[in-house]
C-alpha cells in the first residue's frame, strides 16, 4: 500500500505555474501581485454531515473546490491558489483518482494552483484554504450595502435543497427534474466571472450557501440594514413549483445553492442587467434595503402580509 508521501505525489502535486514554490517542502511560497489584496477562505466537508458516504467521488472533488470558489466569487475576487487538508479513513486509490480528478478539473478552470495541505488517516473530512486577489477598494464585502439599494439574486434557489430531500426518499420528483436537483448539489457552479463582474458596481454580496433569507440576513447585520424580500420576485426552478411547501422551503432556506445574492444601487439596474448578460447568468431583482430594524422581512402575493422569515443551515442546532 502506498504510503502518506506516495500518496500526495500520486493524486495532488501539479507544478505550481503562479507559485514561487508548491508541494513538496514545509511551506509554499507565493508572491503577493502588487497593490492587490489577499482574499482567503477556508470550508470544510465532513462525511456524513455534508455529504452522503455513498456520493461520486469525482463529484466531491468538485464540489469541495467550488465551495471555496464560491466563496472568492461572493468577495469580487481572482482565484489563484488552494491547499487542501485531507483525512482519509482508509487509502482507496480509485477513490483518490476520482476525487483528484474533479478537485483539479475545476481548479484548472479558474486557475487556481494547489500549493500545500496535508493528510492523515481519520473520519473522511476535506478542508480547502483558497487564496485570491482583489483591489482593496473594490472587494464586495457584507458591510458595504446602503439604504436604497435593490437587492439581486444570481440563478435561482431551492434545487440543491431538493436534491437532499431526493437523495433521502423523502421526495418523489419526476426523474429529469430529480436529476436536475442532483446536478445542482453534487457539482455546484461557483460565480466567479459575476463576482468580478459585479466590482465597482455591487455595494455587497454574499454566496447563498445556507439558504437565501439566513445568508442575506448577514448583509443586513453587517451594514446595519433592514431587507424586504418579495415573494412574488423570487425565480423558481421547475423543481419548487412542483414541490409545494417542502418547495418554498429549500427556496427560502435550503443550503448548498452557491448563488450569490448582492445588492446595487437602483440607478445602476442597467450595469447589473449589462454584466449579467455578457455572462448569460440569470438575475433576479428580489428586494430593497432600507434603514429600519435590522433583519430580513418576507412578503407574500402582492406585498401584503409579512411572512415567516425561515431559518437556513446550522452546524450546531440540529
Amino acid at each position: 500500500m502506498p504510503g502518506e508521501f506516495e500518496l500526495i505525489g500520486r493524486y495532488f502535486t501539479r507544478p505550481a505555474r503562479t507559485a514561487l514554490l508548491g508541494v513538496g517542502d514545509d511551506c509554499a511560497l507565493v508572491k503577493q501581485p502588487d497593490g492587490l489584496a489577499l482574499a482567503i477562505s477556508t470550508d470544510m466537508l465532513v462525511e456524513g454531515v455534508h455529504f452522503d458516504p455513498a456520493v461520486d467521488p469525482e463529484s466531491l472533488g468538485h464540489k469541495a473546490m467550488a465551495v471555496n470558489l464560491s466563496d472568492l466569487a461572493a468577495m469580487g475576487a481572482e482565484p489563484r491558489w488552494a491547499t487542501l487538508a485531507i483525512a482519509l479513513p482508509a487509502v482507496r486509490e480509485d477513490w483518490l483518482a476520482a476525487f483528484s480528478r474533479g478537485l483539479f478539473t475545476l481548479a484548472e478552470r479558474f486557475g487556481v494552483d494547489l500549493i500545500g495541505g496535508d493528510t492523515t488517516r481519520g473520519p473522511l473530512t476535506l478542508s480547502i484554504t483558497v487564496i485570491g486577489t482583489s483591489p482593496p477598494g473594490l472587494a464586495l464585502r457584507r458591510d458595504g450595502a446602503q439604504p436604497g439599494d435593490d437587492i439581486w439574486l444570481s440563478g435561482c434557489t431551492g434545487e440543491a435543497g431538493l436534491g437532499l430531500a431526493v437523495r433521502a426518499g423523502a421526495l418523489k420528483l419526476p426523474p429529469d427534474v430529480a436529476r436536475a436537483c442532483l446536478r445542482r448539489l453534487d457539482w455546484p457552479e461557483p460565480r466567479v466571472a459575476l463576482g468580478r463582474a459585479l466590482r465597482g458596481v455591487a455595494h455587497s454580496a454574499i454566496d447563498v450557501s445556507d439558504g437565501l433569507l439566513q445568508d442575506l440576513g448577514h448583509i443586513c447585520e453587517r451594514s446595519s440594514l433592514a431587507a424586504r424580500i418579495e415573494a412574488d420576485r423570487l425565480p423558481r426552478a421547475q423543481a419548487v413549483a412542483l414541490s409545494g411547501e417542502r418547495g418554498m422551503q429549500a427556496l427560502l432556506a435550503g443550503g448548498d445553492d452557491y448563488e450569490l445574492c448582492f445588492t446595487a444601487a437602483s440607478k445602476d439596474r442597467e450595469l447589473v442587467l449589462a454584466a449579467a448578460a455578457r455572462l448569460g447568468v440569470a438575475v433576479s431583482r428580489i428586494g430593497t434595503l432600507s434603514e429600519g430594524t435590522v433583519g430580513v422581512t418576507l412578503f407574500g402575493p402582492g406585498g401584503q402580509e409579512p411572512l415567516p422569515v425561515l431559518r437556513g443551515y446550522d452546524h450546531f442546532s440540529r
